[in-house]
């Protein structure tokens, strides 16, 4: 294939990709969000890989244009490094919302290509978190990618990330991920504070 070829199948596949996109799921995290807002809890972002990178993306986006307490455990290099040390890679993000005091109020927002499987140990990190999630009855939300995974089965609401092609389901996915999260964020029903270029008419 092509260079031109592969540019030209990749951009068709994001366009497919933009309307198999299930809106109402967008919308359900938007009005999780909402209330998790109004009843002062906060938001912790998951993801490692281009998931941590885009968990810390959002985080501030959260708090600045939504005006949401947020967090990204992956962001404390420190605490996350002793964590995975100390304690175990699977264990990391459940051990620092378990700190944090995770309760009802709060939300958990996972972004992750597969959204975990213990049985085939993959992401288990998330897995256990999510796990702690559903014990301090915390909401769960999530933009995944193939079949959603564990996210998907215990999530108050996830937007899987539709696989168009086996062979490009990361970059889809992790690059959907900031599209849907922009697109949250910039909605009416959270946006609090105007972005610095809408706000120069």
């Amino acid at each position: 294939m092509t260079a031109s070829a592969y540019t030209t199948r990749y951009l068709e596949e994001a366009a497919l990709i933009c309307r198999l996109i299930d809106q109402q799921q967008i919308d359900a995290i938007v009005e999780a969000l909402a209330e998790v807002r109004a009843a002062g809890g906060r938001v912790f972002v998951l993801g490692v890989g281009g998931g941590a990178a885009n968990a810390s993306h959002a985080v501030n986006d959260f708090r600045k244009i939504v005006g949401i307490e947020a967090y990204a455990p992956t962001d404390n290099v420190a605490e996350l490094t002793a964590r995975v040390n100390d304690d175990g890679w699977e264990t990391v993000f459940e051990r620092y919302l378990r700190v944090s005091h995770l309760s009802a109020r709060d939300l958990v927002f996972v972004l992750s290509v597969g959204g975990g499987d213990r049985a085939r140990n993959v992401s288990a990190n998330i897995v256990a978190a999510l796990e702690a999630a559903l014990a301090a009855s915390a909401r769960i939300v999530g933009i995944v990618g193939r079949d959603g995974g564990y996210t998907r089965q215990v999530a108050d609401a996830a937007v899987v990330v539709p696989t168009v092609s086996a062979d490009t389901v990361t970059p889809h996915t992790e690059a959907f991920q900031t599209v849907i999260w922009h697109l949250i964020v910039s909605h009416p029903r959270l946006r609090a504070n105007e972005m610095s270029w809408e706000s120069r008419q």
